[in-house]
Order: C-alpha cells, then structure tokens, then sequence
C-alpha cells in the first residue's frame, strides 16, 4: 500500500487534489492511504516526531509559516527517498525545485492537465520500487535502498553495512538478519561475513567477485563452489 500525503494551507485544494489522486490511484488499479495537511508544520511534526513514512507527497509552495520549498529540505533527511510533487503559480520555483530532486513540478493553472499525469508516473515508479527495497528505520529516519542498488553488505561489529549507488548504509543487525530480511535470490553469501548482490557480479577470477563498479570481494575456498553454481542458476532462469 502507497502512503501518500497532500500538503496545501488551501482546504479547497487539498480535496480537488485528493481527487485527482483517488482517481489516479484507481485507474492505475492501485492501493493508497492518503492524508491531507493544511498545516506544513503538522505534516513536518508527523514525520519527524511520530514517523510517519510517505511515499508520496504532493507540496503547495507558497504556504505561511513554512512554504513547501523549507519544508522538502527538512523532510528529506528523514524521507530520502520520498517523491515530492510541488504544485505552485510562480514557475521561477522550478529550478529550486530541481536543485531539490523533485519528481515533478505541475503549475496551479494546469493542475487539472498536469497533476493526474504526475502522479500515475510517480505512482508507477513506486511500485517498480516496491517490495524491491531494504527498509532502515531509525529514531531519526527512515530509507528504503533499492535491491539493484546494493552491491554488497557486510558485517561490522554489531552492524551490517550495506554499500550501495547512494553510498554507505549501516544497520544494527546482525549479517544473517538482514539476509533473512531482503529474502531475495539475488543476494548469496560469498563468505561468513559478506552478501552480495549477483547482479553486480561481472566474473568470478582467481577467487574474487568482480563487480561491475570496480570492487572485488575475496570468495572463501568454502563458498566458491556454490557462488558460481547460483551465479549459473540465477543467470540461467532469468535470460
């Protein structure tokens, strides 16, 4: 199910946008849970203090106390994988907006051409993502790391440390957790303290996994045999 908020100081625009959502959401034969704000400091109060976890979220700009430009700067340490689109009347916010790596700008005299568009295509990115992610929860945050973006995880005292695209994740858990957790075939032990990814393994060479960025992980004498059986089998059911 997609979280998805709409924030607006606007009550009036708040629910022509839920509608345009709903309808969007049924079109696409999708399921949602939608919360309105008509408060930005609510909506920053609920993700950062009670945890709330969105998908989604749609963003007036120009709204009083904390205008929707302040308010995706503060919510995307906590939500860094958060789609934002921003609804606005001043197309000079466009290029902040990119700075931020906002999904979508839609102007407000185009909403009724635009909005539905903008959300089908972030609804449809969601669930590409969907179920396909390893979710962190923290006091402070919360991130979900794509499966595809993993190279590897491996273990580190009492954390596992997931390298990925965006960079270094640490979780306190231990290696096997965490492996029992993502519950994907793509990922196998190559050694006691280290998972990776095969589809980031290029080759298999004198006892190292060569990934496609460059890294290479030692294989144990005890694994090599089983790592290049499931490289053979994962590639041989899925070309």
């Amino acid at each position: 199910m997609l979280r998805i908020a709409i924030c607006d100081d606007d009550q009036a625009a708040v629910l022509a946008h839920k509608g345009i959502v709903e309808d969007c959401l049924k079109q696409c034969g999708s399921i949602g849970e939608i919360e309105l704000y008509t408060d930005s400091d609510q909506l920053f109060y609920d993700i950062a203090e009670d945890q709330f976890f969105y998908d989604l979220i749609l963003l007036d700009i120009e709204m009083p106390k904390c205008t929707g430009m302040e308010i995706a700067k503060k919510l995307k340490p906590y939500l860094p994988n958060v789609k934002i689109i921003f609804i606005t009347s001043h197309i000079e916010y466009a290029i902040d907006a990119f700075e931020l790596s906002i999904f979508r700008y839609v102007p407000k005299d185009a909403v009724e051409q635009r909005l539905f568009a903008a959300v089908q295509d972030a609804v449809k990115l969601l669930e590409l993502e969907d179920g396909k992610a390893y979710r962190i929860q923290t006091n402070s945050r919360l991130e979900k790391i794509p499966f595809r973006d993993i190279y590897y995880i491996e273990r580190e005292g009492k954390n596992a440390r997931i390298s990925a695209a965006g960079g270094v994740s640490k979780v306190r858990k231990s290696l096997q957790q965490v492996y029992e957790e993502l519950g994907a075939e793509e990922f196998i032990y190559i050694d006691r303290g280290c998972i990776v990814n095969l589809i980031h393994i290029m080759q298999v060479k004198d006892g190292m996994a060569v990934l496609k960025n460059g890294k290479q992980l030692a294989i144990s004498r005890s694994h090599l045999q089983e790592v290049k059986e499931q490289i053979n089998l994962y590639w041989g059911t899925h070309i």
